[in-house]
C-alpha cells in the first residue's frame, strides 16, 4: 500500500503544468519575403512553437485556407504564389481561434486530443473540452 505522499508525488509528476502569465496572447507576425512567384515564410517554426502545435498541422491549414501548394524546406515555408503578409497573418489568427484558444475561458493553454475519431481541444486551464469542427 502506497502512502499519501507517494501518491501525491506521482500525481504531481503526471499533471501537466499550465504557465501563469499575465501577458496578452499575441501570435508572432509573419516574417517573409516574395521571390518571383514564391512566398517564403521564415519564422513558421517560431509561430508553430508559440501556438504549441506541430508545424506540419499549421502548414496543412495554411495550404487549405490559402488554396496554394507549399512545402517546408530550409527551416521556412515555401508557398507557390505571391501573398501579402497580412493575409497570411489573418489565416494564422483563424488557426489559433479554431485549434488553440479555448472557447470557454479564452486562454491558449490547450491540447488537441482525439476520442472515437472526433478531435477535441482540451483546455488545461479550465478543463473544458470543445470539439474541433474544422477538418484537415
Amino acid at each position: 500500500m502506497k502512502t499519501y505522499e507517494q501518491l501525491l508525488d506521482r500525481a504531481y509528476k503526471e499533471v501537466k503544468v499550465v504557465e501563469k502569465s499575465s501577458g496578452r496572447f499575441e501570435i508572432p507576425k509573419v516574417i517573409g519575403e516574395v521571390s518571383g512567384n514564391n512566398t517564403f515564410i521564415t519564422n513558421i517554426y517560431q509561430i508553430a512553437s508559440y501556438l504549441r502545435r506541430p508545424v506540419e498541422h499549421l502548414v496543412r491549414f495554411l495550404q487549405k485556407e490559402l488554396a496554394v501548394f507549399g512545402k517546408l524546406a530550409n527551416n521556412r515555408l515555401e508557398l507557390k504564389t505571391k501573398l501579402n503578409s497580412s493575409r497570411v497573418n489573418e489565416k494564422i489568427e483563424k488557426y489559433a481561434k479554431e485549434f488553440v484558444i479555448c472557447q470557454v475561458c479564452g486562454k491558449p493553454d490547450t491540447e488537441m486530443t482525439s476520442e472515437k475519431g472526433i478531435k477535441y481541444k482540451h483546455c488545461l486551464a479550465c478543463g473544458a473540452k470543445s470539439p474541433i469542427k474544422y477538418h484537415l
